[in-house]
């Protein structure tokens, strides 16, 4: 499993950085064509919305993650969950978050069906 979770732990993290690590075309590889999001805002967000936004992004915030986690719901389905929060040089960490994202194995190799973020509080 802890092979699973490096593995997984690294895609999520791939996806912190689009355009730097992540293409619009990386994106759809990783992004299931099912994909559904509800974000920390608590806004519900499509496959389509997240490519277009991140794939516009000139500049990323840099995104802070650990405490990672994974339970093997079923072969080829996992959840991940994590801890998240943005770095800002004036004001540090902020917008700290409880991640989760259910990852599944598609014959392309494994893709994000879902994702939920919720905020949290201010600790590591």
């Amino acid at each position: 499993m802890s092979t699973l979770l490096s593995e997984l732990q690294a895609l999520e993290v791939e996806l912190h950085h689009p355009g730097v690590r992540c293409s619009r075309e990386r994106l759809e590889q990783l992004l299931h064509s099912d994909f559904y999001e509800v974000g920390r805002s608590g806004r519900t967000y499509t496959r389509v919305t997240v490519i277009d936004h991140l794939a516009a992004q000139e500049s990323h915030p840099v995104m802070e993650s650990g405490a990672f986690a994974l339970i093997e719901l079923a072969p080829g389905v996992a959840l991940l969950t994590y801890r998240s929060a943005f770095t800002d040089h004036e004001r540090g960490l902020s917008y700290h978050a409880l991640r989760s994202s259910l990852w599944v194995k598609s014959s392309s190799g494994w893709q994000m069906r879902y994702h939920q973020g919720t905020p949290a509080a201010e600790v590591w």
